[in-house]
């Protein structure tokens, strides 16, 4: 039995199997475990006042360790990238397939506060939403996914506040990584690519695959034009080969060469069958690894990205990113970390690292878990007042 109704056995046996417990000191375990368990709850809103409902400390308490607190939050960031390294790499020497370090942001939408607000959320501003096509306010997280042979673990989050480019974000967690055992891969949009990044992950043995915006400058025929401009020279279907990607059809013309700032790669002009020639349906692909011969393996490649929009769908559905209600920076970061904790945690607690799976499998076992400690509470002799005490 647990010692408390608000612990889990098995989630201290999740952090120390991976080697976590070690990362959270004993006075930030009891917060981070109320956390972790409220998570993995019915209706959670990422709210202090649904937190302190399974916890024995009072929400002020729980605000003051996210926001203040003076607690090594960065060991346990530490911990958690070296384990997520430690799966993918090993999965790639045995397996021999390529790393996909996956890269994207979101938004996580606040209300704009008023004028006459005296302490608004820090750290929040207008983003561009690709989503809602306009801008947003709110807090935008730069996430990394790492994936190899069917294995995608979330690897880092980082609250993008505009004074380090988006860029240089992700430069900096590639020089944290060590070498791909296999060519490897960074999934990426347009946003993303560009000769300095690609060069920081070339240096680690991945090439990049992305999507390219239309106004990308190519040198056909040595002649300079964007992407656009060129694929309108290209109105015969004859110069475009079909490629299926995951059930649908594109016409594919592929371009090997150089752009602006890359020297030599492979450049896809794709359309649907549907829209051949719509400049509106008109999608560019670049691959900086010219070996690679089948131009549906570049798309299929590509279309791996998509496993951090499910993330991203995952984390606000289950976990709050968009819900929370805390002001200071620092403790938005913190709850961004837990937050990530929870993920990984469900990740490793299923067989095949689905998030779902595991998700839906701790919070079963932990519901089992609190009903076993009131049974055993009442066969042992406890009062009703004392376990009231306990929940209230």
């Amino acid at each position: 039995m647990n010692k408390s109704i608000h612990e889990s056995k098995e989630i201290c046996n999740r952090l120390r199997e991976n080697n976590l417990m070690s990362a959270i000191s004993e006075y930030a375990l009891g917060y981070i475990m109320s956390i972790l368990i409220t998570a993995f709850s019915c209706g959670y809103r990422g709210k202090t006042v649904d937190i302190a409902r399974n916890s024995d400390r009072h929400r002020t308490s729980i605000s003051r360790f996210l926001t203040g607190d003076k607690w090594d939050d960065s060991a346990l960031e530490e911990a958690m990238r070296k384990l997520v390294i430690e799966i993918i790499y090993e999965e790639s020497r045995k397996s021999g397939m390529p790393i996909l370090f996956i890269v994207d942001d979101t938004i996580s939408s606040k209300t704009i506060p008023s004028s006459k607000t005296s302490h608004p959320i820090e750290a929040a501003s207008f983003h561009f939403s690709h989503l809602k096509r306009k801008q947003d306010y709110g807090h935008q997280a730069v996430s990394v996914m790492l994936s190899c042979n069917g294995i995608t673990l979330n690897y880092a989050i980082v609250m993008y506040d505009k004074s380090v480019s988006k860029i240089d974000i992700v430069k900096q967690l590639a020089q944290n990584l060590p070498t791909a055992p296999n060519p490897s891969y960074l999934l990426c949009d347009s946003w993303y690519v560009c000769g300095k990044l690609m060069d920081a992950f070339a240096t680690k043995g991945f090439y990049t695959v992305g999507a390219l915006k239309s106004n990308r400058i190519l040198y056909p025929y040595g002649m300079k034009m964007n992407v656009c401009e060129f694929a309108k020279t290209l109105s015969r279907i004859a110069l475009f080969h079909i490629v299926t990607v995951k059930g649908r059809k594109y016409y594919v013309y592929r371009y090997e060469g150089k752009l602006n700032d890359i020297e030599k790669a492979v450049v896809l002009i794709c359309y649907p069958v549907s829209a051949f020639g719509q400049e509106r349906a008109l999608r560019t692909f670049i691959c900086t690894n010219a070996n690679l011969v089948s131009d549906e393996e570049i798309l299929n490649l590509y279309a791996m990205h998509w496993e951090i929009e499910v993330y991203f769908r995952d984390c606000k559905n289950k976990l709050a990113l968009d819900k929370y209600q805390i002001r200071s920076a620092n403790g938005i970061k913190r709850f961004w970390l837990i937050s990530s904790l929870a993920y990984l945690l469900a990740c490793l607690s299923s067989t095949s690292y689905n998030f779902s799976e595991g998700y839906a499998l701790l919070s079963k076992t932990i519901l089992v878990e609190r009903v076993s400690y009131i049974f055993d509470f009442a066969q042992n002799g406890g009062e009703k007042s004392t376990l009231l005490a306990m929940v209230s």
